[in-house]
């Protein structure tokens, strides 16, 4: 009998609280697949995945029109010629990079929020024509620091009539051109950044071998070397500075 009362009692607790969640509302999602019946509805259809397309893409897109690409194969190179392996850690190399960027894209970030976003949000000009005033300032970026050798080969390559003002020049030609410049200008860096890392190295593995230590690893008393002058020298700001300098900032 206690445990039939005590039964009735908890259901007496519960009874009301069931109720209530069975009237709340709960939504339903339907996903339906039926035949289109006039043209309009694929055309629609088309637009939705071209735009999910493009969003997919969009991270791809941005990274590559912005000074990311110089600044991670940059550190990358450092960490190599350093010999830290893993340290600092990618995260922290990545998100280093990343607010680099924002500092340095900022002000073209800015003008095309000015010229383009802002008017277009306030509707006072179509997409078509904030599309077209966005280009602008991303194209004089871009333009600055991308060789000229290798925007003609992209232009040879595209077998179109050469451009005779810097607006004429298509961002389709002008992205791929600017991104081999970036990775030539990455390339050169890191080389020089190796070159002191590289003696130090060297004059290891050589005072180890005068000394007969043959099988002592020479990167075990390199590497407090390597930090110890990388920190002297105050290796971090020497190269924000320069790469910032390098852009212009």
């Amino acid at each position: 009998m206690r445990v039939i009362g005590l039964c009735l009692v908890i259901f007496s607790v519960f009874a009301p609280l069931a109720n209530a969640a069975v009237n709340f509302p709960i939504p339903s999602l339907e996903l339906n697949v039926q035949r289109a019946t006039e043209p309009e509805e694929v055309a629609v259809v088309l637009e939705i995945i071209a735009l999910l397309t493009i969003l997919a893409l969009a991270p791809a897109i941005l990274i590559l029109m912005t000074p990311f690409t110089r600044l991670i194969v940059v550190f990358h190179f450092l960490r190599q010629a350093m010999g830290t392996q893993s340290s600092p850690p990618n995260q922290v190399i990545i998100g280093l990079a990343l607010f680099m960027t924002f500092f340095i894209f900022k002000p073209v970030a800015q003008e095309i929020y000015n010229t383009s976003l802002n008017p277009y949000l306030e509707r006072e000009i179509t997409y078509q024509v904030a599309f077209e005033k966005a280009q602008s300032p991303i194209r004089k970026f871009l333009l600055l620091n991308t060789r000229e050798n290798d925007l003609a080969l992209f232009v040879k390559g595209a077998d179109i009539s050469k451009p005779e003002t810097r607006d004429d020049v298509s961002l389709l030609v002008l992205i791929p051109a600017y991104v081999i410049s970036e990775l030539k200008t990455a390339f050169i860096i890191g080389f020089v950044l190796y070159i002191p890392f590289l003696v130090i190295d060297m004059v290891v593995a050589s005072v180890l071998l005068a000394m007969g230590m043959m099988m002592l690893p020479p990167i075990m008393i390199s590497l407090p070397f390597k930090l110890m002058l990388f920190v002297l020298v105050d290796g971090w700001h020497l190269i924000s500075g320069s790469l910032l300098k390098s852009f212009g900032v």
